[in-house]
């Protein structure tokens, strides 16, 4: 009889593993030909049960079928890399962060990828940014975007303490501020999207909202989900607390297209593919789950341009290993040109008369590496054009 039972019970658990295994990605569909389709996935420690996560993983993105993904928690970056070597069309980056990089896999055949980088890397930004955020400068259907991707301090107890730098919702606040100065200094009238876990609520008292700044500054801002944070628990993406703390907000050069036809943003449901619900797919894969954009391009993205546009500011040659000529047409008033890094950070201002479109700037000082030229006009235009420098 001994020897029965165990048979049995053996049996119940084949049974059980097989169920286990037997995930109904199909569907998962999200992403369509015509659309950019990003999401954004913390996968808690990835890979969380091996080969068996990678193998979910691959059916679920291929089912999903994003053209990038913004990745958070990547423990094992040979096993990242595996993952992509299964994915058929897609190619992954992964920070240099030695612990839970930060990470992007693209679809190879509709985005090109210009550069990617980290900024705000220095231990004086260590506190706002455990994990420096990562950029994607990329191109899709031949429009430049940036997809910044970010892992955010977690925990606290709900309450800001402005007071206290070591406090975790200040230090959100303060990493979130300083998303969005970044974004206007550098990327001023760039199609820029902020996505990744953010470890916050949108709909915090104002007193207590990390992200009240950016809330408030609605000409340049929007959060593409708010709608999910005000809404049913069911579309949460994090559902053991349950709460909603993955984000993504966009530029104003954004706001028409999130309004198109065909765009949409949602949480995808993952959890809904595994037999078993939600707490089997946390086994697997994570506590999270991964939030969507879909955005439908209008035809005349990118048409409405100021009279100086940043194509209008051309620096040459760029990349450089020399002096960097700037063109520009004839300011009508006085200007200031400065030279910044990746990381925000000025490394040189020059002041422009009334009357010149011309500037010589001396790049040999400065190591190898990606910088912004910014004019600022005294009526208060800003134009930036990036050049990579070479040494």
């Amino acid at each position: 009889m001994p020897q029965i039972k165990t048979l049995f019970f053996l049996l119940l658990g084949f049974a059980f593993s097989t169920d286990a295994l037997s995930q109904n990605f199909g569907i998962l569909r999200f992403g369509t030909e015509p659309t950019l389709d990003i999401i954004t996935w913390n996968l808690e420690y990835f890979p969380k049960d091996g080969q068996t996560t990678i193998s979910y993983l691959t059916s679920a993105i291929q089912a999903i079928d994003p053209d990038i993904v913004a990745c958070q928690e990547i423990e094992d970056v040979n096993l990242f890399n595996q993952l992509i070597a299964n994915l058929d069309g897609y190619e992954g980056y992964t920070g240099p962060d030695d612990y839970l990089n930060l990470a992007f896999i693209y679809k190879t055949g509709t985005v090109s990828i210009n550069s990617i980088y980290e900024i705000y890397t220095t231990s004086q930004y260590a506190s706002q940014f455990p994990r420096p955020p990562l950029v994607m400068d990329f191109t899709f259907q031949g429009h430049n975007f940036y997809l910044i991707n970010n892992h955010l301090k977690c925990c606290g107890d709900g309450i800001m303490d402005t007071g206290d730098p070591d406090d975790e919702e200040t230090r959100r606040y303060r990493a979130c501020n300083l998303l969005r100065q970044y974004i206007i200094t550098n990327l001023p009238e760039e199609m820029v999207l902020v996505a990744g876990d953010m470890n916050d609520e949108l709909t915090d008292n104002v007193s207590d909202n990390v992200f009240q700044l950016i809330i408030n500054d609605t000409e340049n801002f929007r959060f593409a989900d708010m709608q999910i944070a005000e809404g049913s628990t069911s579309g949460w993406s994090y559902p053991s607390w349950p709460s909603h703390i993955d984000h993504m907000f966009v530029t104003n050069e954004l706001f028409s297209t999130l309004e198109s036809p065909g765009s949409a943003v949602e949480t995808i449901r993952v959890d809904d593919a595994f037999q078993g619900g939600y707490w089997v797919y946390q086994d697997y894969i994570s506590d999270h789950r991964p939030l969507g954009i879909k955005l439908s391009l209008p035809a005349d993205l990118g048409a409405e341009t100021p009279a100086l546009s940043s194509n209008s500011l051309i620096c040459a040659p760029n990349p450089s290993k020399e002096d960097i000529s700037v063109t520009f047409p004839i300011l009508q008033n006085e200007a200031s040109l400065t030279l910044t890094d990746i990381h925000g950070r000025l490394l040189g201002q020059w002041t422009i008369g009334k009357g010149n479109s011309k500037a010589l700037l001396n790049s040999r000082e400065f190591p190898e590496g990606l910088y912004f030229i910014r004019l600022s006009e005294a009526d208060g235009n800003h134009h930036v054009a990036r050049v990579v420098l070479k040494r």
